[in-house]
């Protein structure tokens, strides 16, 4: 089942206010980043946030699952509506988080 994009829209409405978030479509559901970081992944219209240290000690309580088969655990972040919460955890968690590779122009050698 793919992801409702009036809730991926919700989930980057929530988190504006801690910086550019952006969304692209992937394989039927989405990944979401801030800042240019891919930090979580919504599928079938739950959010699964990547784990790191400081995420999971801000956090503990949090359940881990996979967000599709085969995939590894990710934080299942399901009360989307506190969007105070969610802004603390998703900047916590991006903190650590390496700035992405630039990609290869193609043709680039």
């Amino acid at each position: 089942m793919a992801s409702n994009p009036e809730f991926v829209q919700y989930i980057a409405d929530q988190l504006a206010p801690a910086g550019q978030v952006t969304y692209h479509k992937m394989f039927g559901d989405y990944g979401v980043y801030l800042d240019g970081k891919m930090f979580a992944l919504v599928c079938d219209d739950q959010l699964f946030i990547k784990i790191t240290k400081e995420g999971a000690a801000l956090a503990p309580q949090l359940p881990k699952a996979p967000p599709y088969d085969g995939a590894k655990d990710y934080f299942l972040y399901e009360d989307v509506d506190d969007r105070e919460h969610m802004i603390a955890f998703v900047q916590a968690t991006c903190r650590e988080l390496p700035m992405p590779k630039p990609k290869k122009k193609k043709g680039a050698t």
